[in-house]
């Protein structure tokens, strides 16, 4: 057995809540609170242990809440206070605990915060990087990542957009700022919190200039900012201050771009009291070159050896998060499997492969239906950010053709994970009764929950009976993790075992048929599941994988 971690979120699955997308109570476009509160039994029935909520509090939106003017209530586009309060009771009634988003390496400029620290006497003038002049940093929503203010003469950093100025860590009035905050919402009777960001918060203090490729616009500053010099000093002081004597029912995961197995290891081993797990990028970046825009072809072989690095990186101390899909992220279906004839059966595939893995998985919204990527038509179409400043940065300052940067957009925009939950096949795919913020998949009159919660064959049955195998086998989360025919091109196999009990995981990721040699020791295992409704009842001494198909068999 590999080391085993203690904390009820091992045997757990996460769902991921975008709320103004979910589910709209008021006709006003934008999903709300009231939506999500009228939608719990969905997430009851898909088995799921938690709901994460990206951010519901008051924003400009200029990145869709991810720019936060005020910690401390909620904004109106999503309802109310006794909104929230009423959603936390509804869900801790059916068993669900609510995990909130904290975005604390930026707020936004519209913050009281930062608006006071334009002022260079003020004492909050320290709680933002303040400069007379910019370093060549770039922002991650393309462009520079500094702003200067007119008033001041000085020059903020913004990592992400320049409405997003980055907080100053290194200030300790600020962090124990953030710490009340955050007790403040745990006291309200949430379960923990998803950290935006979180390794970006220890930045270097001189700000130095970072490298530059030839013909790039800025310096590509990540190597310096993610997992700074005094990160897990914060993290630790931020878990004696705000954790400490809660832990026990409390969820704590961490977003940390550009972090390695070592330091995850780090962040995650429960002794040293930082993180209960945290979201790697390795995985979701194999089929980028130069830059998200720049699509490589899908590697499996490269899959395999990413996934089952992490496996054994984290098998003695620390924990894996396990996931596909989140706001960021384009449809996995549409990515990696095939969102076409082999829609259901390749989302079934991707969604077994990844929750035998040895952690916490996460489903985001519409995951569990087999939601596909837009087709998006324009520029026009797309509200998201990072997007449309890519678009405009591209087209304008590099000469790139238009309709080059358009394909990329269509595969890879985070618009693909935010058209609205489709919920049926009635107008707006039942999301709202009014003019959606954001267009409808047009696939929503066949791709919806009311044509898959009752049907056992479909997407949604395979998630639940994938959560309810995950509370009910111990394998899954303490087995030994091992990868097998790791450079098979089209084979992902596994197991998770110990001593003679064992899980055996096929799966073709090919829509062609795929002979299969016999597993070693592995002739006449039973099968748990299948995403074919007659999937074979025995592993044989040979067997023939069908085109996408996944088996789970135990001995």
């Amino acid at each position: 057995m590999t080391g085993t971690t203690s904390g009820w979120w091992r045997t757990a699955t996460v769902y991921q809540v975008y709320p103004r997308s979910f589910a709209d109570s008021d006709g006003d476009g934008v999903g709300d609170l009231r939506g999500l509160i009228g939608r719990l039994d969905h997430l009851a029935a898909l088995g799921i242990d938690v709901v994460w909520l990206s951010p519901v509090y008051p924003s400009p939106q200029d990145d869709n809440g991810y720019d936060i003017s005020d910690y401390y209530d909620i904004d109106p586009l999503f309802g109310t206070l006794a909104d929230f309060d009423e959603l936390l009771a509804e869900a801790h009634a059916r068993g669900l605990r609510v995990v909130m988003d904290l975005v604390v390496n930026h707020t936004s400029d519209e913050h009281p915060w930062f608006v006071e620290s334009r002022d260079p006497a003020s004492p909050k003038h320290d709680w933002y990087w303040w400069r007379p002049e910019p370093n060549n940093w770039g922002s991650r929503f393309s462009g520079p990542a500094w702003e200067r203010d007119e008033d001041s003469g000085e020059y903020y950093l913004h990592l992400f957009s320049r409405k997003q100025p980055d907080l100053n860590w290194e200030n300790p009035e600020l962090r124990r700022e953030v710490h009340r905050m955050m007790r403040w919402w745990l006291d309200r009777g949430v379960d923990g919190f998803r950290m935006d960001v979180v390794n970006f918060i220890a930045k270097p203090v001189a700000l130095p200039d970072a490298p530059m490729a030839p013909g790039d616009l800025y310096g590509d500053a990540e190597s310096l900012y993610a997992n700074g010099p005094r990160l897990h000093e914060f993290l630790q002081e931020m878990h004696r201050e705000v954790f400490a004597g809660r832990e026990d029912r409390l969820l704590t995961v961490g977003e940390t771009p550009g972090t390695s197995v070592a330091q995850a290891r780090l962040l995650t081993d429960p002794a040293r009291r930082e993180l209960d797990m945290v979201f790697q990028f390795d995985h979701v970046e194999l089929d980028q070159g130069r830059d998200k825009w720049d699509e490589l072809p899908f590697d499996l072989v490269a899959l395999k050896r990413t996934l089952a690095r992490w496996q054994t990186g984290l098998a003695e101390a620390g924990w894996n998060s396990l996931y596909w899909n989140n706001h960021d992220q384009p449809r996995i279906v549409s990515r990696w499997g095939d969102d076409g004839a082999y829609r259901e059966l390749s989302a079934k595939l991707l969604a077994t492969v990844l929750h035998l893995h040895r952690g916490t998985p996460y489903v985001y919204q519409g995951e569990e239906l087999g939601m596909t990527n837009v087709p998006f038509a324009s520029i026009d179409d797309f509200a998201d950010i990072q997007s449309r400043n890519h678009y405009f940065e591209a087209t304008e300052r590099r000469g790139q053709p238009a309709s080059d940067v358009l394909a990329a957009l269509r595969s890879r925009s985070r618009d693909n994970a935010r058209t609205p939950m489709q919920w049926d096949a009635s107008p707006n795919a039942g999301f709202t009764t009014g003019t959606p913020w954001l267009r409808v998949n047009p696939n929503f009159t066949s791709v919806n929950a009311a044509a898959q919660v009752g049907d056992p064959a479909s997407v949604f049955a395979h998630y639940r009976r994938l959560i309810s195998l995950r509370h009910n086998e111990p394998l899954i989360t303490d087995g030994r993790y091992e990868l097998l025919l790791p450079e098979h091109p089209r084979l992902f196999a596994f197991t998770r075992t110990e001593g003679e009990r064992g899980l055996l995981v096929l799966a073709n990721f090919s829509g062609s048929p795929l002979d299969v040699p016999a597993v070693d020791g592995w002739v006449g295992a039973g099968l748990v599941l299948g995403n074919y409704p007659d999937s074979a009842e025995v592993l044989g001494e040979q067997v023939r994988l069908r085109p996408w198909e996944a088996l789970v068999l135990r001995r």
